[in-house]
């Protein structure tokens, strides 16, 4: 999901069109969530794009994925979900809705959402969580595609995935922070920064 129009990102002074062609670690921080996706089991990987829609294909360049425009990405993040649900082949048996200014999701995460979710029989969903506080990515399965497409503005899976019982949901302990770490604004970065230049 790489289509919002990063409002906070630049409204605090980056200059970037849009944070996910923000650099952490040498890197567009949407290059960074694309590659970790490619070394993952997800596959086909499809980025969703919209405003900045150059700029972010720039920064995907020569990577092995899938592009897929929404043209209302100023409608919400429920828009973009539509356009990345609908971009996936028929068989696929769920999706990993991956968002691009979380670039701090490992591979391993996502192979542990899809095996999880798999080996669970009748499971909707799967996702992460760090002390009680869900995280991202979420892995929707083709179960809840319907009902992802009905959602509104705003609005992404998460009130999806909330409504779930233990039986359908899998959620999957962490301890990589990884998991709640998104950009909003140029200090997020740089706290990301000097957190790195401590270690």
């Amino acid at each position: 999901m790489a289509a919002g129009q990063s409002a906070r990102f630049r409204a605090a002074g980056g200059s970037e069109a849009t944070k996910l062609v923000a650099k952490l670690d040498g890197k567009p921080i949407v290059r960074i969530v694309a590659e970790t996706a490619l070394a993952s089991r997800a596959s086909p990987v499809v980025v969703v794009v919209g405003y900045a829609r150059n700029s972010v294909e720039a920064a995907l360049a020569g990577l092995n994925i899938g592009l897929a425009f929404n043209p209302a990405f100023a409608s919400g993040l429920a828009s973009s979900l539509r356009v990345g649900l609908f971009a996936l082949p028929p068989d696929a048996a769920g999706a990993v809705v991956l968002l691009g200014d979380m670039p701090r999701v490992q591979a391993r995460l996502i192979d542990a959402l899809i095996d999880s979710f798999l080996s669970r029989e009748g499971a909707l969903a799967a996702a992460p969580s760090l002390g009680g506080r869900r995280g991202n990515p979420v892995l929707l399965g083709r179960g809840l595609f319907e009902a992802a497409m009905r959602l509104t503005g705003d609005e992404g899976a998460r009130r999806l995935i909330g409504a779930l019982g233990a039986s359908d949901l899998v959620e999957i302990a962490v301890s990589d922070a990884g998991a709640v770490f998104d950009v909003d604004t140029p200090g997020d970065l740089a706290a990301r920064h000097s957190r790195a230049d401590r270690r």
